[in-house]
């Protein structure tokens, strides 16, 4: 354990620096989900057709990903992760004005993709410094507790939101103004409250994309990708949840309760789970998350009214809860310290791949055969991803990697 997270442990031993950037984590997001929540019908207004929307979601979310690689690499090189951290949240903060201000349809894109930008430097230095500040028993609980309050932010900024536009009149602008407020408080407090663990010993003086370097990452890191992906070729976006809700007759109004209901469940489970990971081993609670969403899908699936679908997306935030904090955990426990970043960063790719993949999979089934095939084939995947870790289970027993 280095000496900043020795002497500034706080509630459940994780240090205050962990705490706070789970606080920066939910505060961007609630300003985020303000406007995200808003945004497609936001675009329409403006002049952009459903599948410019489309295309401008996705291929932000992509350059969002891509960032993240050169961005980890960058903080190890640099060893400088608060740094890098900071930078992406504060161009995010600082893309938040523009939505309220904008006039024009190209404004609101070019907002979009620099906040998309802002989140891919973000991400990896950011995980990465959660794994540097985490004592190595406390990683899963570390990770737990970041996503839970992420997640937090993500079902608060919505209904809030829905709240803003009941009580304006639908007033776009208001909702994206008080949005900025959390923005600038995210940025503030990773700034004043975050700090790189000291000395900055993780600077590298090649290149960690280079091809010695990620030959580095050991087998197990490689193993906890692959199993991870094959994984999010199951976990299809959430949107098919949405989309199912509908075809079951849920009324627009209630439509977004939904995603509400999925990521209250998500964020109540992911820190207890991750507590839990620390002290059990950590293959078993995996395989007990692939088994969940085995069992969301198939709810989901074969059971086609709306109690049966509230079963499904319970078990839909409680596998979410159970495998994206443990997941970061592993590749924690895998990577070397100082090419933490790069692993990241590779895993947010890949990751993001993948559930493009899985998305557009999931709409093609969906398209040619309806709802049931596409929630069975993630069953099905689900399993396969299952199957696999307790096949090869051994790099992520024990509680880290072997």
């Amino acid at each position: 354990m280095n000496q900043h997270a020795a002497t500034s442990a706080g509630r459940a031993g994780l240090p205050r620096g962990i705490w706070a950037l789970g606080f920066v984590s939910m505060l961007m997001d609630i300003s985020s989900e303000m406007i995200h929540a808003l945004l497609p019908a936001y675009l329409v207004l403006l002049g952009a057709s459903t599948l410019a929307v489309g295309l401008i979601e996705g291929i932000a979310e992509a350059t969002a990903a891509i960032v993240k690689v050169f961005s980890g690499a960058l903080s190890d090189w640099l060893g400088r992760r608060k740094l890098l951290a900071a930078i992406g949240y504060g161009l995010a903060a600082c893309t938040k004005p523009v939505f309220p201000l904008a006039t024009t349809l190209g404004w609101v894109v070019a907002a979009r993709f620099i906040d998309r930008i802002g989140k891919g430097i973000r991400g990896a230095p950011r995980d990465a410094l959660i794994a540097d500040l985490a004592p190595p028993g406390l990683r899963g609980a570390a990770f737990g507790l970041r996503q839970s309050l992420d997640t937090a932010g993500a079902f608060i900024g919505p209904l809030l939101a829905i709240g803003l536009m009941a009580l304006s009149g639908n007033d776009f602008r208001l909702v994206f103004w008080v949005a900025v407020l959390p923005a600038f408080g995210a940025f503030a407090l990773i700034v004043l409250a975050v700090h790189d663990p000291l000395p900055a010993a993780t600077a590298r003086h090649r290149s960690p994309l280079s091809r010695r370097e990620l030959a580095r990452l050991p087998p197990a890191y490689w193993w906890v990708v692959g199993i991870a992906a094959v994984f999010t070729l199951a976990r299809f976006s959430e949107a098919f949840l949405v989309l199912r809700a509908q075809a079951l007759g849920l009324g627009l109004m209630w439509v977004p309760a939904v995603l509400v209901l999925m990521n209250v469940v998500y964020s109540l489970s992911s820190y207890p789970v991750g507590r839990l990971a620390d002290r059990l081993p950590r293959g078993a609670l995996l395989a007990a998350g692939f088994a969940v969403l085995v069992a969301a899908d198939l709810v989901i699936a074969l059971f086609d009214g709306l109690t049966g679908l509230a079963v499904g997306v319970v078990l839909w935030g409680l596998h979410m809860g159970m495998t994206q904090g443990l997941l970061a955990a592993l590749v924690a426990d895998a990577a070397p310290a100082e090419l933490r970043g790069t692993a990241f960063g590779v895993f947010n790719l890949v990751g993001g791949v993948a559930l493009l993949v899985a998305s557009v999979l999931a709409g093609a089934l969906w398209d040619a055969f309806g709802a049931r095939a596409t929630f069975l084939a993630g069953a099905g995947l689900a399993g396969l991803a299952l199957v696999g870790l307790l096949w090869r289970g051994r790099p992520v027993e024990g509680g880290r990697a072997q």
